[in-house]
């Protein structure tokens, strides 16, 4: 299935034969302080930046609904994000993830947002619709 925006990413969650959480880390996208000249003139035509962590969410399949109840959520805790980096993590026999799993996944991602290392994470912006890094 293609994803093209975050209710594709419901729909396919459901469809699992595990239960699936999806796990959740939004993001805002700042200027590092040691940027050069032309990256700052490429942040102020919205290209570029750091992507830096504001909160996490996870929430079952079953939870989510569509994506605009989950940003009407997110924005009741921080209105300072521009995306959601988003993963899935599988429960076992037919349980979904423990807490203790999950606050563990939430840990790794917010350090790979940090790091930059975003290839495993399916990324959307608050229109929910998927983003592609060029």
């Amino acid at each position: 299935m293609n994803i093209t925006c975050f209710d594709d990413l419901i729909a396919a969650a459901r469809t699992q034969p595990t239960p699936q959480t999806l796990l959740m880390v939004f993001v805002d996208v700042e200027l590092p302080p040691d940027a050069s000249p032309a990256e700052r003139a490429r942040f102020e035509q919205g290209q570029g930046g750091a992507l830096s962590p504001r909160m996490c969410l996870d929430r079952t399949a079953a939870e989510l609904s569509d994506w605009a109840s989950l940003a009407a959520e997110a924005d009741q805790q921080s209105r300072e994000w521009r995306m959601a980096m988003v993963a899935a993590l599988s429960g076992t026999a037919g349980q979904p993830p423990k807490d203790d799993a999950i606050e563990q996944a939430l840990n790794r991602m917010v350090m790979a947002v940090h790091q930059g290392q975003i290839e495993g994470f399916i990324p959307f912006d608050r229109q929910g619709q998927a983003v592609h890094f060029g």
